[in-house]
Formats: C-alpha cells, sequence, structure tokens
C-alpha cells in the first residue's frame, strides 16, 4: 500500500490490483531523462491497452515517477504541463521546444531521443516489473 495515496480507490483487499502493480513496476523502472509510452507499457507487459495504462497512471501513478509514462506524441501531460516540465529539465529529459511562431506554447518531448525501449540501463539489462 505504499504506492497510494488515501484518496485512492484500492480493492476490497487493501491491496492493487496485479495489472497495476505491474504498470507502476514499469514505470519504476524508467531511467532518469528517459520516457515510455502509455502504449510502449502495455506491450511491455503483453497485455492491456494504452487507456489501461493510462488509467493505472491517472488513479495510481502519483507516487510513481508518473511523467515518465507519456502520449505518443510528446505532448505534456494535460493540467500537469509545469510540473511534469520541472521534471523533464531536472532529468535531462530531451525536449523539443517550441519554434518562434508558437510563442507561450510548452516544448513538447523529443520521443526520438528520450524514448525509452525497456533495455539497457548504466551497462546492465533493465528488468521492469522484476
Amino acid at each position: 500500500m505504499g504506492r497510494m495515496s488515501v484518496e485512492e480507490p484500492v480493492g476490497e483487499t487493501g491491496e492493487l490490483p496485479e495489472y497495476t502493480e505491474r504498470v507502476l513496476d514499469v514505470a519504476d523502472a524508467i531511467p532518469p531523462g528517459r520516457v515510455m509510452t502509455y502504449g510502449d507499457v502495455a506491450e511491455w507487459l503483453g497485455e492491456g491497452g494504452p487507456r489501461q495504462v493510462g488509467r493505472v497512471m491517472s488513479l495510481y501513478g502519483g507516487t510513481a515517477p508518473w511523467w515518465r509514462v507519456v502520449r505518443a506524441d510528446g505532448t505534456l501531460l494535460p493540467g500537469h504541463e509545469l510540473r511534469a516540465l520541472g521534471h523533464y529539465r531536472e532529468e535531462g529529459t530531451p525536449l523539443r521546444e517550441s519554434g518562434p511562431a508558437a510563442e507561450g506554447h510548452l516544448p513538447r518531448l523529443d520521443m526520438r531521443r528520450a524514448r525509452w525501449d525497456g533495455r539497457e540501463v548504466s551497462g546492465r539489462r533493465g528488468v521492469p516489473g522484476g
């Protein structure tokens, strides 16, 4: 139960569903400065889809590095843009800054450079969920 806040729903036993734990384990395994899309996480797990991963992250992701599980187009999570941007800048996550015509707009993630495939982590094999 260490992952949850007081407001988050849980099962009758007070434990998170297995799929939820697995999604959060993958989020925890993503290295600083890298991201996975909702679909990437579902593909890594071999079950569910982007919407299911997004639902888990919206309900239970508050204590996980939620900013590392992102939309495939690289846009920042609506309503959490500034908090996420702070994390990305702190971690050195590759961003695509807005052009001069997009004055006042936030950058996007540079998905080509920021996307993590779940393998190499500092010379060792990444093992989400394990």
